[in-house]
């Protein structure tokens, strides 16, 4: 079961407060202003700054 669509709509980058967007193959959070990834585990976002993936900005 994905994110709900509830919790989907409110979340936001932790480090800058900008909006994410969703990746699906890995499964994940992305936000381009910080260059961060967040995996989603079994459809549980981790949010946590220092666990985020750092990536290319787009």
């Amino acid at each position: 079961m994905p994110i709900s669509q509830e919790l989907r709509s409110i979340l936001v980058c932790p480090q800058c407060k900008g909006e994410l967007r969703d990746e699906q193959n890995p499964e994940r959070l992305i936000c381009d202003a910080c260059g961060l990834a967040y995996a989603i585990v079994d459809d549980i976002p981790n949010m946590l700054i220092e666990e985020a993936e750092r990536i290319e900005k787009a």
